[in-house]
């Protein structure tokens, strides 16, 4: 029975099905950013997938552009994805990506992508990417959010993303070790089930021999940040 047992129905959990199709798109954050140095970002999260159950085309991408810097949009990452269910709460994820300027001539980083996105215990939303690019560099990228419930329309939603490089890629300037921290709070109210405004803050660091190359170019090494959005899906 595919992956999944007998023991799923008799615990009450619904068996995915098979047979039909259907498919979401979720923009988890579109947000105004306004850092502690008055920097004005708008930055976007959005995710979609379509297919069934086991099987899904899932596309992500997450970016940020700086206003009135004159200065391209930044894709962090923008990936198409073949999405597997491999259990109750958790898909295998593999597929094709870039990030970098989004303009015709910056530079731009294309990679394959491979993980897995899923539920942990007591309901910790997880998503973890190996990133291997073009050059032979490894990243790693690790996502976590969890939504407290405070009432039936109202959450409380910390957020941490962390990435590691996994070896030293000369090409885009990256050091093995601790690349990049972002911790984040949000606190979210449901006008209805699919539109939730938000407010919050972050603190967003580089970390080791990137904070390091950080501080020689004379760029900021970290930033905290007030953040103002809109969560909707459909």
């Amino acid at each position: 029975m595919t992956p999944f047992t007998a023991a799923a129905a008799e615990e009450s959990w619904p068996l995915p099905h098979g047979s039909y199709t259907t498919g979401k798109l979720m923009a988890d954050r579109l947000e105004a950013v306004r850092t502690e140095n008055q920097q004005h970002k708008a930055v976007w999260d959005l995710q979609g997938w379509y297919g069934g159950d086991y099987h899904r085309v899932m596309v992500k991408t997450e970016g940020e552009n700086t206003q009135n810097d004159g200065a391209a949009s930044e894709i962090d990452r923008a990936e198409v994805l073949y999405d597997y269910l491999i259990s109750t709460f958790w898909s295998l994820q593999a597929g094709a990506g870039l990030k970098g300027t989004l303009s015709s001539d910056g530079q731009r980083e294309h990679y394959v992508a491979i993980g897995a996105q899923g539920l942990a215990p007591y309901w910790f939303e997880v998503d973890n990417t190996i990133l291997i690019n073009e050059s032979g560099g490894l990243q790693w990228i690790s996502e976590t959010e969890y939504d407290w419930v405070l009432s039936q329309r109202s959450f409380l939603q910390p957020r941490m993303e962390l990435s590691i490089n996994l070896n030293d890629d000369e090409r885009f300037a990256r050091q093995a070790g601790f690349n990049r921290l972002r911790i984040g709070i949000r606190y979210r109210y449901e006008l209805h089930r699919k539109i939730a405004p938000y407010v919050g803050v972050y603190w967003d660091s580089w970390l080791g021999a990137n904070r390091q190359q950080a501080r020689l170019e004379r760029e900021p090494t970290q930033e905290t940040a007030v953040v103002a959005g809109l969560r909707i899906w459909f």
